[in-house]
């Protein structure tokens, strides 16, 4: 069937429809020998040569994975890294290299971080509009004030743009074990800007000692331990598709 490149490769776990529209862009893209660098482009996947990096697209879509990790901090939720760190491909099997993150998670935070082959269902999670809610166990310097709480569930500016209204609560103090008191904060976000959380709390004058993400949606980690997968149940997909 003819179709647009960028769906064809999203449909074959390359990546996203947009991380696709990236690939095209860069020139990494050839049907039939003719290197491809125009979004709007199409090709038959069944009849036409398309090859993405030298590496042959498979005629056959691959059969879609949906997985949850549990990713260890000193990882990066990418599938490569020039700097040679360690990625989430690295920690997973052998069968399961064909899939990618959906979205990001920090180097130096942890915690729940979906990976799939599935281009439609990343670029769904992916979108803005959809809002959908990540919930994270946050340790911050000291102990914030009522009014600074206030102000972090109300909002602050971010680069000209006021966050949206978030859920956060404090849910334990350790004053006494430490030089400098540090509070567990749970925090529920609907967006996600780049090092949202940590950048809304150092300008809090409240900067993060830790940061863990609990849950995507009503998806929780429950007992997955660090460096843990699971695949996600058809119940699952089906709630984060029609979120």
């Amino acid at each position: 069937m003819i179709d647009r490149l960028q769906k064809i490769l999203s449909r074959h776990g390359i990546a996203s429809r947009r991380g696709s529209e990236q690939i095209i862009l860069a020139g990494k893209v050839f049907v039939n020998g003719k290197q491809i660098t125009e979004l709007g482009a199409k090709a038959d996947p069944e009849c036409d040569r398309i090859e993405v990096d030298g590496k042959l697209l498979q005629t056959n879509a691959p059969k879609f994975v949906y997985l949850l990790l549990n990713k260890p901090k000193g990882v990066m939720s990418t599938c490569d890294d020039p700097q040679g760190r360690k990625t989430v491909l690295d920690i997973l099997p052998s069968q399961y290299q064909h899939v990618y993150p959906v979205g990001r998670l920090d180097y130096n935070s942890s915690g729940a971080l979906i990976l799939t082959n599935d281009g439609d269902f990343a670029n769904h999670l992916m979108h803005p509009r959809h809002h959908i809610a990540k919930t994270y166990e946050v340790w911050v310097k000291d102990i914030p004030s009522s009014h600074i709480i206030k102000q972090w569930q109300e909002g602050i500016v971010l680069d000209g743009k006021l966050t949206l209204p978030a859920t956060v609560n404090i849910l334990q103090i350790e004053p006494k074990k430490y030089k400098t008191p540090r509070t567990q904060m749970q925090i529920i976000l609907s967006e996600g800007r780049n090092r949202q959380i940590r950048r809304v709390a150092e300008q809090l004058g409240h900067p993060v000692l830790g940061l863990h993400r609990v849950a995507i949606a009503t998806i929780p980690l429950a007992s997955l331990k660090f460096g843990e997968y699971r695949l996600l149940c058809d119940l699952e997909i089906k709630t984060l598709c029609s979120t």
